[in-house]
């Protein structure tokens, strides 16, 4: 689809209360495009006034949400996966103008956010409670789940449509209504899929979307409202840290889905073809700018040469350009300050003693580019193993065994996702087991999947999305004791 009709056909507004308005103090926001830097569209920016509104619209629409029967809700969800289905290439259009990302990456995305709709369509009529005798007796112990209340949903920018499904899909399956507040470098995929809820069968006020320019000072009204029970929030942990706080005043439920520092190990008796063909999907996935990319690779000295090489040709063939060009593989950087951050930290490394393999570099010209770039021999005092790259970028560190391997590995704050590389599913398993996150790819270089738990340990988040765990976060337990 070409970028124009897309832009036609997306709304500019903020949706509240099922319909499209203005911000109140008439700011809007400017969407660019990261391949050129040039500005393509703008939208309204919400405003706290407008925030409060969704907040109250939401709470307008809860009781009459909550209380339709399941089947109905899987019914909206349902619709929901077959129309973003059948519009994948008006999805898949704007997210790679308002991202940058390769159509590839956007179209990968698509499928992957509808799924969220179609799974949780599922979810919604198998939340099952619990019947059983008091031990003591004398009575039954009966555990229900109820709705948990209006939820803020606040999201990123480097998957703006799946990121937006993976809340809004189990929140409307428990009976919930939200308030969407999208990243403002990709307000447009939100309003498009806020759009197509309303299509799909969702009452006004179900589902609010105010992207917004002014994040802290809208999000912070919306907790402040009474109405609101959930937070559900994906981004930098440093902001996960904020929103902690403030939620903590009004003791509110949250599910953080924060920073990664992804750890990928290549132990000596791996397949080579599968441990390059699986690092190159850890690490180029969405161009680098994914919380589950692979940060540090710790590859065993013995392969260390020939993975190096082979990862290096493999990335260094891969070609960069406009997002919108159907033969990219790898397009912009997100923003100006992402490549910046980017070529810091390999130079970094590079001023540390590694070794460039290939790449290494922002090109010269507009937009946002950067190399894919291998770098091996990497010092362990370099920042770029601390920091999470979010870029195209692969640093090396050789290790001889395999126990130091698994401590350098866990060696971080972070415990999002890791990956481990051998022909031994036994000791694969094992040191699975040995490694401290939330999830783990053996021999494969992508975990996400709508119906597995996502989520991660120490300061990478709280809770799970995706799963039956998923809906769950979107309930409270209700225990009766009953007699008959």
């Amino acid at each position: 689809m070409k970028l124009s009709e897309a832009l036609e056909q997306c709304p500019t507004e903020l949706l509240v209360g099922g319909d499209w308005r203005p911000g109140a103090d008439g700011r809007r926001i400017t969407v660019h495009d990261p391949a050129t830097a040039e500005p393509i569209a703008s939208c309204a920016s919400a405003s706290e006034a407008d925030a409060v509104a969704a907040v109250d619209a939401a709470a307008l629409a809860l009781p009459g949400w909550a209380a339709t029967p399941a089947r109905e809700r899987s019914a909206v969800l349902r619709r929901a996966y077959e129309l973003m289905t059948e519009r994948a290439d008006y999805f898949a259009t704007l997210i790679s103008a308002e991202n940058g990302k390769a159509l590839t990456d956007a179209r990968a995305e698509v499928g992957y956010a509808a799924e969220f709709f179609r799974w949780y369509a599922e979810e919604a009529v198998r939340l099952a409670g619990t019947v059983q005798h008091a031990p003591a007796g004398g009575g039954r112990i009966l555990v229900d789940r109820a709705p948990i209340g209006v939820a803020v949903l606040v999201t990123p920018w480097n998957y703006p449509a799946a990121m937006a499904t993976r809340k809004i899909g189990p929140a409307l399956a428990a009976g919930c209504a939200v308030v969407l507040k999208p990243a403002g470098e990709t307000p447009l995929t939100a309003l498009a899929v806020g759009a197509l809820m309303a299509e799909a069968g969702a009452p006004a006020g179900v589902v609010n979307v105010v992207p917004a320019a002014r994040s802290g000072a809208v999000v912070a009204a919306m907790l402040d409202r009474p109405a609101v029970r959930k937070l559900s929030f994906t981004g930098s942990t440093e902001v996960g840290r904020t929103l902690l706080r403030t939620a903590a005043d009004r003791v509110l439920s949250t599910s953080m889905e924060l920073g990664g520092n992804a750890p990928f190990l290549v132990l000596e008796d791996a397949d080579p073809d599968v441990a390059v063909a699986a690092a190159l999907l850890a690490k180029m996935r969405n161009g680098g700018e994914a919380c589950t990319a692979a940060n540090r690779f710790y590859v065993h000295e013995s392969v260390a040469d020939e993975f190096g090489a082979r990862l290096a040709a493999a990335m260094g063939a891969l070609r960069v350009g406009p997002g919108l060009d159907p033969g990219t593989e790898v397009g912009p950087l997100v923003n100006a300050a992402a490549r910046t951050k980017v070529a810091e930290l390999v130079e970094d490394a590079v001023a540390r003693g590694a070794r460039v393999l290939t790449g290494g570099r922002a090109p010269a010209g507009r937009g946002h580019y950067y190399e894919p770039t291998v770098l091996d021999r990497v010092a362990p005092d370099s920042a770029i193993l601390a920091e999470e790259i979010f870029g195209p970028v692969a640093p090396l560190v050789r290790f001889r065994d395999e126990a130091d391997a698994i401590r350098l590995a866990n060696d971080t704050e972070y415990g999002l996702v890791s990956y481990v590389c051998t022909r031994d599913l036994g000791r694969g398993l094992a040191v699975a087991g040995a490694l401290e996150t939330g999830m783990v790819g053996v021999n494969r270089g992508v975990v996400s999947d709508p119906a597995a738990p996502f989520g991660g340990v120490k300061q990478s988040g709280l809770g799970r999305e995706g799963g039956h765990e998923g809906i769950l976060e979107y309930t409270e337990t209700k225990y009766i004791a009953a007699d008959w």
